[in-house]
């Protein structure tokens, strides 16, 4: 039996959780209804009760459309590079970060580097859009070389890099957060012992910290692999533009001028369950692969 105290202090627990249950269940489990169009025609004034059931009708235009096969292409290599190039970098930043001594320079640091997560791409847009113009900065300064003005906007070559970088740039503090935070669990006689038997800083880094960051590290790629064919659709939009479509048009992108402009409601919903159906895949993989190999598992 509960005594009359726990009981309390449930209820209490309970008050204070219900504002994030709430939101879970308005936001994230109630939509979860709205995937039955994608096996409808669904229409606006037929509603989803009324709308005709078409089956796997729209999985299967999904996959003779023409433009599907480039809009996977486009979206599993934004993902990967991503991964690749925008994963490591938190990680090394709170490495390097951590090694420093000076408080005062830490603590600034820290802020100057996560400031820019806090900055809308409407804003981070419009300082590149001017920066990277034909008679922007970054052009003013290749013709004192003697190069001639670069069209980093229009050109493909030069769309996925510049995305990229920005991406990394813009969101690499705020991840180095969580690093940091591990770090701080860490404990010091560790150090402490590996400095006597003479480690030299890359040994103590190698031997001490990377392990026990180990879980961290696999939790967070497990994640950021189950969103693999997703994209910062805001970042992209502002940038994408009839020149560079072929190589920028993800999934996000595609979704949006399709589904919600084009009014394919039914389509582009089926397009969100293969993308889940593909994250749900990968998770479940890596994270069996992990347990194998490393014991770590984020489940």
């Amino acid at each position: 039996m509960f005594r009359k105290g726990k009981i309390t202090d449930a209820w209490v627990l309970l008050l204070i959780a219900s504002p994030g249950l709430a939101h879970f269940l308005i936001f994230k489990y109630i939509p979860l209804a709205g995937n039955l169009i994608a096996f409808q025609d669904y229409n606006l004034f037929s509603g989803l009760l009324h709308s005709k059931w078409v089956g796997l009708k729209h999985f299967k235009f999904m996959f003779e459309y023409p433009e599907f096969a480039m809009v996977l292409w486009n979206s599993i290599r934004f993902g990967l590079y991503s991964i690749l190039f925008g994963f490591p970098a938190p990680l090394i930043l709170a490495l390097l970060l951590n090694e420093i001594r000076l408080s005062w320079f830490k603590r600034t640091s820290q802020t100057l580097l996560y400031l820019p997560h806090f900055l809308s791409w409407v804003i981070v847009g419009g300082i590149f859009t001017e920066l990277l113009a034909e008679k922007g900065l970054v052009n003013q300064i290749l013709a004192k070389f003697g190069d001639a003005p670069v069209s980093f906007l229009t050109e493909p070559r030069y769309f996925l890099g510049i995305v990229i970088s920005l991406g990394i740039w813009k969101e690499v503090g705020w991840s180095m957060i969580i690093y940091l935070a591990a770090m701080t669990g860490i404990n010091p006689n560790l150090y402490e012992a590996a400095m006597v038997d003479g480690a030299s800083r890359f040994r103590r880094i190698w031997h001490i910290t990377l392990p026990s960051l180990l879980p961290a590290i696999i939790m967070l790629l497990l994640l950021r692999i189950g969103h693999l064919l997703d994209a910062n659709v805001e970042q992209l939009l502002f940038f994408l533009n009839p020149l560079v479509r072929d190589v920028g048009e993800v999934f996000d992108t595609y979704v949006y001028r399709v589904g919600l402009t084009g009014g394919q409601y039914s389509y582009t919903t089926a397009i969100g369950i293969f993308k889940s159906l593909i994250g749900i895949i990968l998770v479940v993989s890596l994270n069996k692969l992990s347990r194998k190999t490393t014991g770590d598992s984020i489940y």
